[in-house]
């Protein structure tokens, strides 16, 4: 398998713009030779929901998109991502299935998390419930009934078919032993998804609990480190997390950077974009779309409330008709005790009102921006706002997750917003002086930003301009002598 590159990673789903994973080879040869380095196929093993996030089990490729063969033959040709999830197992998991089978007597029941038993009092107090870090208004558990009758409440962050699990028991412990060994012999980066829900102790939020959240990330790595395999933790809150875990050496992502993005292209700012470019992570993975919305949290801090808003009500006036089909709205609940939006639902080029002159300096900024670059599939197809399987697929994230037939992918590689990015993702991947040393200019006031990268005599500047929505790209070329245009 290749290692981790300097190189852009794609992120897609096995089937998002292939049938299956032989096909997404096939495409990716075709379509995208240069374009990308990466490759980030999300979840791909058998799972009973959540778009493949409530995994039944992570031995096996789901047959409907191939098999681990198919895994290893793109992990030759490109760095691989794989996803494990921490917090949370499939009810139609083996160890839960035996749990309800089996009761106290099953090898995994301490595995789940008994609401009961979590508080020292059987029940938190208004004072401890109130603290929760809840992703839905409710009581995060659910009620279960065993096959011996008995019933019982187990936690329950996310979904109805993705129950939560105790890092710190010793069946979980050897479930993960067992699971990420298995993912890390065909991969060399594991995301742990929503890791920070893991972290549950009576009396906090029961999210990115510290200490408790540095263990967990420890018992996680054990596996990993057997096969010398990479983690990518995954969170969506404040910035301020992810400096803390780069400031330990973890890679993290960049989700503050799409926020900051859409505010500068809306009002033509680029003051709150230089301040993060100079102060974010440099071992990080950036985005600017993924399959989960455009993270508001994330963002708190670096825009003023009322800058959010700016970037909230444009975006939320974009998808007015498609809001109106939303049953599962995006909110946390926080510390004040109110719900509060946690994404906004949009690909990212609808976001931008299909300019293809915002889009292209958005993506040009993404490149030059400290870290390696990830581009969701929608994203590299310039995708729109799929408002039709809304009506039926009411989860907000639907709008952003288009499945593209073969002919709308072979029509879209076309459009010249994206051959262009492509051009700019080619010399992304092959010019030396990313490997380098980053100058982000000073904030003049004006509306522009420039960065520029430097590796001995090879350099690179990315002017661009919020306001005239213009951009250009500088570099040396070796073989000339000469300063060219991009």
């Amino acid at each position: 398998m290749k290692k981790i590159e300097n190189k852009i990673m794609l992120i897609t789903y096995a089937d998002s713009m292939s049938k299956d994973l032989k096909e997404l080879d096939e495409i990716l040869s075709t379509h995208f030779q240069g374009v990308i380095g990466g490759l980030h196929v999300l979840p791909f093993y058998p799972s009973s929901g959540d778009r493949g996030f409530a995994v039944i089990n992570y031995d096996i490729v789901d047959p409907a998109f191939g098999t681990w063969d198919d895994i290893d033959k793109l992990a030759d040709q490109y760095y691989m991502m794989a996803d494990f999830m921490l917090n949370h197992i499939s009810i139609r998991s083996e160890e839960f299935r035996d749990y309800m089978k089996n009761g106290d007597n099953s090898p995994y029941r301490d595995m789940f998390i008994h609401w009961e038993e979590f508080w020292p009092d059987g029940n938190p107090t208004e004072e401890q419930y109130d603290l929760l870090y809840r992703r839905k208004p409710t009581y995060p558990y659910i009620e279960f009934t065993r096959d011996d009758g008995k019933k019982v409440h187990l936690w329950n962050t996310f979904f109805e078919e993705q129950i939560d699990i105790d890092p710190y028991s010793k069946a979980t412990q050897d479930y993960y032993e067992r699971n990420l060994g298995t993912i890390s012999s065909h991969v060399p980066l594991v995301r742990f998804d929503a890791f920070a829900y893991a972290t549950k102790r009576p009396g906090t939020n029961c999210f990115f609990v510290e200490p408790d959240v540095w263990d967990v990330l420890e018992i996680g790595m054990a596996p990993l480190r057997k096969r010398g395999t990479e983690m990518l933790p995954e969170i969506h809150e404040n910035y301020h997390i992810q400096l803390k875990m780069a400031e330990k050496g973890y890679w993290v992502y960049d989700f503050a950077l799409p926020m900051l993005l859409l505010h500068g292209l809306k009002t033509g700012r680029t003051d709150r974009l230089i301040h993060w470019l100079n102060i974010c992570p440099r071992k990080q993975f950036t985005t600017l779309d993924t399959h989960d919305g455009i993270g508001v949290v994330d963002v708190a801090g670096l825009l003023t409330e009322d800058e959010i808003d700016i970037v909230r009500d444009d975006v939320n006036e974009i998808t007015k008709e498609a809001r109106k089909y939303i049953k599962l709205p995006s909110m946390i609940k926080d510390k004040s005790g109110k719900f509060r939006s946690y994404q906004l639902g949009s690909t990212y080029y609808s976001a931008l009102h299909c300019n293809d002159d915002a889009y292209l300096i958005a993506r040009a900024v993404q490149f030059y921006t400290p870290g390696i670059p990830q581009v969701y599939y929608v994203g590299l197809l310039a995708g729109e706002n799929d408002i039709e399987s809304m009506k039926t697929i009411p989860d907000p994230r639907t709008i952003n997750r288009h499945t593209f037939t073969r002919e709308e992918l072979e029509a879209a590689v076309q459009k010249p917003v994206c051959t262009r990015m492509y051009e700019m993702m080619r010399f992304r991947n092959t010019y030396e002086a990313f490997n380098g040393d980053i100058t982000v200019g000073e904030d003049k006031g004006d509306g522009t930003v420039t960065i520029t990268w430097t590796k001995d005599e090879y350099h690179t500047t990315l002017h661009a301009d919020f306001k005239t929505l213009t951009y250009t790209i500088i570099y040396y070329d070796k073989e000339t002598g000469s300063e060219c245009t991009l």
